[in-house]
């Protein structure tokens, strides 16, 4: 058995090496190939933008939504999420760190939209950033994946999988799990741009707050308690129509209960977006420090 393992992690490795060998050869051709240069000002348009902005985390409630129905097929698997006592890391953690690693070395954290949920996992990309960046570098590697994992973990996920466990489908399960944090992640730190485009179109304003480090003002700059409030019952709508079957019997249950998801985007998602924001600003006018999570 010991040997069928070795082997069976041996032809993993030797197809996981070939997998990032392709991915190489492709990018460098394509790179190569390539005879014009990223359209960099309509990256900038997009993402220096309120309106632009707004239109992108409204379309982000959309692909949340649907995610987290998709994973209220599986049943919870709570030993995915049952840290080792010795290591400290869950079969989810493993999952996450080796899904990143392959996908920072493919290029997806070059993208200052993208936060990686396992810091460890940093191989060196095949590519190079197309565009400069956007954020100003002391806030910009602002992360708050930690407290949204948590969350979902401890929070989220017993309320939207039925207690149980079906370990033929765990790899389906942390795939899911994997994609819905990686939603939540785009659609809270999409904050860093929101607050940068607020500071470019206000920077007396918002420079006065951020020298006296007055959060409370900021805070309250930041707020709108009317575009929270259409959110709120934006989603909650989102997930009560796209939470049936088309042309079925709507007085079955819905497939994520509309209020699971208003609360999530009421407790955690706008709550964490602020507080990137908040923090994003905070740095906004430091220039020796470097940047930090």
């Amino acid at each position: 058995m010991a040997t069928l393992n070795s082997l069976m992690a041996f032809l993993l490795y030797s197809s996981f090496l070939l997998l990032v060998s392709c991915i190489q050869e492709k990018t460098q051709a394509s790179l190569q190939s390539s005879s014009h240069s990223p359209d960099c000002n309509r990256y900038n348009g997009t993402y220096l933008n309120l309106t632009s902005l707004r239109d992108l985390l409204i379309r982000q409630e959309d692909t949340i939504v649907f995610c987290l129905i998709e994973r209220s097929k599986y049943p919870l698997n709570r030993q995915l999420y049952v840290k080792d006592k010795r290591l400290n890391i869950s079969l989810l953690d493993i999952f996450i760190y080796n899904s990143e690693a392959v996908q920072s070395q493919a290029g997806r954290y070059l993208s200052e939209t993208e936060n990686k949920f396992s810091e460890k996992a940093s191989w060196p990309p095949v590519s190079s950033p197309k565009c400069p960046p956007v954020l100003y570098h002391a806030g910009a590697c602002i992360n708050r994946n930690d407290q949204i994992l948590d969350y979902y973990v401890n929070t989220l996920l017993p309320q939207i999988a039925a207690n149980g466990d079906d370990d033929w489908n765990y790899v389906p399960t942390e795939a899911t799990d994997l994609t819905c944090l990686q939603a939540l992640s785009w659609r809270i730190h999409l904050g860093k741009f929101v607050a940068e485009t607020k500071f470019n179109q206000a920077p007396k304003a918002y420079t006065a707050l951020i020298k006296a480090q007055n959060k409370t003002g900021l805070s309250e700059k930041l707020t709108d308690t009317n575009i929270e409030d259409q959110i709120i019952k934006r989603v909650e709508e989102k997930a009560r129509v796209f939470g049936q079957d088309v042309g079925t019997n709507t007085s079955k249950p819905f497939k994520v209960k509309p209020k699971i998801v208003s609360d999530m985007y009421l407790k955690m998602v706008i709550p964490r977006t602020k507080d990137v924001e908040l923090g994003y600003l905070l740095r906004r006018l430091d220039t020796k420090s470097k940047c930090r999570p």
